[in-house]
């Protein structure tokens, strides 16, 4: 909840944080001892580690010095690599993320090197949280000396999380260890247990309602199910899904829930809302504008003047696949079969149009959840005027014809979301959900599957598709008809007569639901498909964006998971190990 317009009720900040707190591990994160730090007398109080606590915090949103690789929402890393958008824009701007597009980065790349670094830093104020907490502990009372390890446990787990995701062969510490003894270390820890033990005592210890942006119980639970879904312990991801459906509550205490209007997702006069799981709390005016959504400042609109969001720059635009994939049947259902790809059911488009000449727009079938993810030529754009097509698209030959629209905001908050006094207007305050309920309850059918209970698996998806499907907030045009030929269906229990049916609709189902939200790759990985899906993506996109994909390619048994940065292995020769294939 925003206790100002422009400042969330719990904020992390990140600018100043080290002074407060004195939890940073330098530059790089094994190299030495913390600097900047304070006396142990300064921070073993409950003030003190409740502001160590508040520097764990800030690290959720990522920054360490404002590489866009390290983003929470991993818009490159997540939704780029694994085809839901292109890195837009044109050529020669960044063009070492057009190389990480196609696949053909190396271990030098300073992105990996940032994202590592972010990732061990919030990793070394947890400990510093823990830690400091065991030095003190005859003076915090005994509950809230649990509240606070089990948040901190709960952070660290997630940290820990996302660079097993990324990088898989990691180091694992935890605060008992010294400084000396966490360079000794290889990095092929079990970090599976340790996420397991973090979020378990997290979910014994946390309340079930804190502040808002806090971590809670619920959110330990969703996030214990995650990891054993990603081992494939598909039994016990089951049942903590069970519990967290039946019984959740955001850290705000609102049942979970889908909301019935699928756009307030992704506005930020909504934030804190009832299907947030956990997310990234963001804030302006507080000095930084790295308080703010600082890693999507380049994922607007080209260029758009005072007309539209962001003024600025054009990275991040939807894929052909992508938008071709929102196509459906008459009757409401996915195109399974893949012939959304086929020239009778790909999207018209304004590619090659000029914004000045005439347009028809697609009027075949169309999931409605296309025109809350996907900014397209002659549909509404979040009330800023329908979308004009090329003059708010910097090259379309090399970055296609799309916008992104999730996490964009509104014509009403430009100057009150926004920080007007940057270099763009793209600094939002608006919440990141790392976690939302539509993705536990796809977890959940996806665990339900695997344990023979298909019925099951179809009542999840279809709750997520009769939320879709509720036609009163399907975008509208002025005259407040729908602004497409608009038509979804829930799923028949025909069509999830067998196991490979079922899975087939539910992977779908995340790639349309979760589209452009940082998880695409990852679950490409985990479902051991990501060579098939993306070279197939790779070589249907590059007939449309021919130059963005040249000589894109996926490696099997390499490109699963990103290169241990060649600067971690040449601080620890000997001792680090490079990931297969690199």
């Amino acid at each position: 909840m925003k206790t100002i317009r422009r400042t969330k009720k719990f904020i992390a900040l990140t600018g100043g944080i080290l002074l407060l707190a004195g939890v940073s591990c330098s530059n790089e994160f094994l190299e030495v001892a913390p600097t900047g730090t304070l006396a142990d007398a300064q921070v073993s109080t409950l003030d003190g580690i409740e502001g160590l606590l508040i520097g764990a915090y800030s690290m959720i949103n990522g920054n360490l010095n404002g590489n866009r690789a390290a983003a929470p929402n991993h818009w490159i890393t997540g939704s780029i690599l694994g085809g839901d958008a292109n890195k837009g824009t044109d050529p020669g701007d960044d063009a070492e993320l057009a190389t990480i597009q196609r696949f053909q980065n190396d271990p030098t790349y300073g992105r990996f090197n940032d994202l590592w670094r972010a990732r061990y830093e919030g990793v070394s104020r947890c400990n510093a949280v823990l830690a400091t907490i065991a030095k003190s502990i005859d003076l915090i009372p005994a509950e809230k000396a649990a509240s606070l390890q089990a948040q901190a446990r709960m952070l660290r787990g997630h940290f820990y999380f996302d660079l097993k995701k990324h990088f898989n062969n990691i180091v694992v510490f935890d605060e008992t260890l010294s400084s000396t003894e966490i360079t000794e270390l290889p990095n092929n820890g079990d970090a599976w247990a340790q996420i397991e033990a973090d979020f378990q005592f997290a979910y014994d210890n946390l309340n079930e309602v804190t502040d808002a942006g806090r971590v809670n119980k619920w959110a330990a639970a969703a996030y214990m199910g995650k990891a054993k879904l990603y081992q494939q312990k598909f039994a016990e991801a089951k049942t903590w899904f069970d519990d967290v459906i039946a019984n959740g509550q955001t850290s705000n205490g609102l049942k979970y829930q889908l909301l019935d209007d699928y756009q307030q997702i992704f506005n930020a006069d909504n934030d804190n809302h009832a299907e947030v799981v956990m997310d990234v709390e963001s804030s302006n005016e507080t000095g930084s504008v790295l308080n703010a959504n600082w890693w999507d400042d380049l994922n607007y609109p080209y260029q758009t003047g005072s007309s539209g969001p962001g003024d600025c720059c054009g990275f991040f635009q939807p894929s052909f696949e992508l938008a071709n994939s929102f196509r459906t049947t008459p009757a409401g259902l996915p195109l399974l079969d893949k012939s959304y790809r086929s020239p009778g059911n790909e999207l018209v488009t304004d590619m090659g149009v000029a914004a000045d000449a005439a347009f028809t727009a697609d009027a075949g079938p169309l999931d409605p959840r296309i025109d809350f993810s996907i900014g397209r030529r002659s549909i509404p754009y979040l009330g800023w005027q329908p979308f004009p097509g090329a003059s708010w698209i910097r090259v379309q030959s090399y970055g296609g014809p799309y916008a992104p629209k999730k996490y964009v905001y509104y014509v009403n908050q430009d100057g009150v979301y926004t920080d007007a006094s940057s270099w763009t207007r793209g600094y939002a305050t608006m919440n990141y959900t790392i976690i939302r309920f539509a993705d536990v309850l796809l977890m959940a059918a996806e665990a339900e599957i695997e344990a023979g209970s298909l019925e099951q698996a179809r009542t999840y998806v279809n709750q997520v598709r009769a939320r879709a499907a509720k036609s009163e907030f399907w975008v509208k045009d002025d005259d407040g008809t729908d602004a497409a030929n608009y038509v979804i269906a829930e799923y028949a229990p025909s069509q999830f007569a067998s196991k490979e049916s079922a899975t087939q609709a539910l992977r779908f189902e995340r790639k349309l639901e979760l589209s452009g939200e940082g998880h695409r790759f990852f679950d490409l990985v985990r479902w051991g498909v990501a060579d098939e899906v993306i070279n197939d993506y790779i070589n249907y996109e590059k007939q449309y964006l021919s130059s963005a994909y040249s000589g894109g390619q996926f490696t099997a048994g390499k490109n699963e998971y990103l290169p241990i940065p060649q600067t971690q292995l040449d601080l620890q020769p000997g001792i680090l190990t490079q990931n297969p294939g690199w």
